[in-house]
C-alpha cells in the first residue's frame, strides 16, 4: 500500500507525466485512434518537459543574480523559496503531505464535478508544495491522523478550484479563449495585478505595441530584446558586486563581465524554451481535454502552470519581472525601517510570479497596468511571507519561507483560525467555505435555468 501511494504521488508530482496521462484519457474518451492517442500523449509529455527544462534554465540563470544582489548590497534576511522550505519540511511532514495531496486531487475533481468551479488543477509541483504547507500549519494547530488528512485534502481541493476560478475572466481576455485556465499558487497576486490594471484604466497602449524606430527594429524580436535587457542588468549588478566575488564564488574563474553576458544569454534561452514548450502543450492539451469535459466532468477546464500566459505578452513578462522586483526592494527597505524580519527579494518568485502579474496587469491596464500591477504584486509577495512566518511553527524560524500569494492566503486563513479557536474553528471554517461554494453553484444554476 505504501509503495502504491508512493507511485501515485510520484506521478502527481511530475507535471509532464500527469498532464500526458490526462491528455491520453481525454483522447480515449473521445474514442480517437491509437495513433492519435499516442501522438497526443507523447507531444503533451514532451511539451511539458520542454517547458520545465526552460524553467530550469531560467532558474540556473537567476540563482547567481540573487547571490550577486545580496553580496553587492550586503543585506541578510529570509529568502522566500518554495523548493527550499518544502525540502526542509518534508523531512518531518512527508507522510501527511503525500496523503493530503492525494485526497486534495480527488476533492478537486469532485468539486469540479458537482459545483460551478469547473477547474482541474494540473500543476503537480504547486499542489505538492501547498499540501506541505497545509500539513505543517494544521499539525501545528493540533490536527492529527485522519482529520488532518481529510480536512487538509479538502482545503487543498477547494484552493485548487477557487484559484483558477477567480482568474478565469482575465485568462479569457489574455488568451482569447475560455478553454484553458491558470493553475498556479500566485493566483491572488495575479488577480490584484489585474484589478490594479483595471483601476488605472486601459488607454490602448499595450506592452506589446511599443513603437520601435526602424534602426532598432531588431528589438521587435523578443529573444533579442530580453537578451539585451538582461545583459544590462547583469553587467550593472556585476560591477556593483565586484570581480573577485563573482570569479571566486560564481563563475569558476571566468571573467566577471563575460560571465554576466553568459548568464543574460542563458536567461533569454530559457525563456525561449519555455515559450516553445507552452505552444506545444496548448496545441495538444486543449483538444484532448474535451473528452474529460464532455464525459467525466462536464464543462471542466485544465488549469496549467503560469508560463502558459507568457507567449501572449512577452514584453509584459520582462516588465512584470522588473516591476515586481522593484516592489520587493522597496518592501525590503520598509522592513529595515520598521525593524521587522527582512524578506529579501527572491529573484525566482519575482520572475515567475511577477512576470505573470505583468501579463495580467497589461490585459486590463496596458503598460501602466503591467508596471503598477506587478509592482503591487512585488510588495504582496514580500509582506505575505512575513505574515505567514508566525503560523509555520518552528519552520517559521528557517531562513526561507513560502513565496507566492496563495500560500499566504491559505496559510494565514488556517493559522488565524487556529490561533483563535484551534481545531474546531479551522474545521468550521473549511466546511463553511465548502458550503459557500455549493450555495454559489446553486444560485448560478438557478440564474441560468
Amino acid at each position: 500500500m505504501k509503495e502504491l501511494l508512493s507511485i501515485l504521488i510520484d506521478i502527481a508530482s511530475a507535471p509532464a507525466l500527469l498532464v500526458a496521462l490526462i491528455a491520453v484519457l481525454g483522447l480515449i474518451l473521445q474514442k480517437k485512434s491509437i495513433s492519435t492517442i499516442t501522438l497526443g500523449g507523447i507531444k503533451t509529455f514532451v511539451g511539458f518537459l520542454v517547458l520545465t527544462g526552460g524553467a530550469g534554465i531560467v532558474l540556473n540563470a537567476l540563482t547567481p543574480l540573487g547571490e550577486m544582489f545580496q553580496h553587492a548590497f550586503a543585506v541578510q534576511g529570509v529568502v522566500p523559496n518554495n523548493e527550499a522550505i518544502v525540502a526542509l519540511a518534508l523531512t518531518k511532514y512527508g507522510t501527511p503531505t503525500a496523503l493530503i495531496m492525494l485526497v486534495g486531487m480527488i476533492a478537486n475533481i469532485l468539486i469540479a464535478r458537482f459545483t460551478r468551479f469547473k477547474y482541474i488543477y494540473l500543476t503537480g509541483h504547486a499542489t505538492l508544495y501547498m499540501s506541505c504547507m497545509i500539513a505543517v500549519i494544521m499539525t501545528v494547530c493540533g490536527f492529527t491522523t485522519v482529520p488532518l488528512i481529510l480536512l487538509g485534502g479538502l482545503m487543498l481541493g477547494m484552493a485548487n478550484a477557487l484559484s483558477p476560478a477567480i482568474l478565469q475572466p482575465f485568462m479569457k481576455k489574455i488568451t482569447g479563449t475560455n478553454e484553458v485556465a491558470l493553475g498556479h499558487t500566485g493566483g491572488l497576486g495575479y488577480l490584484i495585478s489585474a484589478l490594479v490594471g483595471k483601476a488605472v484604466g486601459h488607454n490602448g497602449k499595450s506592452t506589446e505595441d511599443l513603437k520601435i524606430p526602424k534602426g532598432l527594429s531588431f528589438l521587435r524580436d523578443s529573444t533579442v530584446a530580453i537578451t539585451i535587457t538582461m545583459a544590462m542588468i547583469y553587467v550593472i549588478l556585476a560591477l556593483f558586486t565586484g570581480q573577485s566575488f563573482i570569479e571566486s564564488k560564481l563563475s569558476t574563474g571566468t571573467n566577471y563581465i563575460i560571465y554576466a553576458f553568459q548568464m543574460a544569454g542563458t536567461f533569454a534561452a530559457g525563456v525561449y524554451v519555455i515559450l516553445s514548450g507552452v505552444r506545444l502543450i496548448l496545441g495538444e492539451i486543449i483538444p484532448a481535454f474535451k473528452g474529460i469535459s464532455e464525459k467525466l466532468v462536464p464543462n471542466s477546464k485544465p488549469a496549467l502552470d503560469c508560463p502558459i500566459v507568457f507567449p501572449y505578452a512577452p514584453n509584459a513578462v520582462i516588465i512584470g519581472f522588473f516591476s515586481s522586483f522593484v516592489g520587493g526592494i522597496v518592501s525590503m527597505f520598509i522592513m529595515i525601517a520598521l525593524h521587522t524580519v527582512i524578506i529579501l527579494p527572491g529573484v525566482v518568485p519575482h520572475f515567475f510570479c511577477g512576470a505573470t502579474a505583468g501579463v495580467f496587469g497589461n490585459a486590463t491596464g496596458g503598460r501602466k497596468g503591467a508596471i503598477l500591477g506587478s509592482f503591487v504584486h512585488g510588495i504582496l509577495i514580500s509582506f505575505m511571507p512575513l505574515a505567514l512566518m508566525p503560523v509555520l511553527g518552528n519552520l517559521g524560524f528557517a531562513n526561507s519561507s513560502f513565496s507566492d500569494t496563495d500560500y499566504g492566503a491559505v496559510g494565514i486563513f488556517l493559522g488565524s483560525l487556529g490561533s483563535m479557536g484551534g481545531v474546531a474553528l479551522i474545521t468550521t471554517g473549511i466546511l463553511a467555505v465548502l458550503a459557500l461554494m455549493f450555495v454559489l453553484s446553486f444560485f448560478k444554476r438557478k440564474s441560468t435555468d
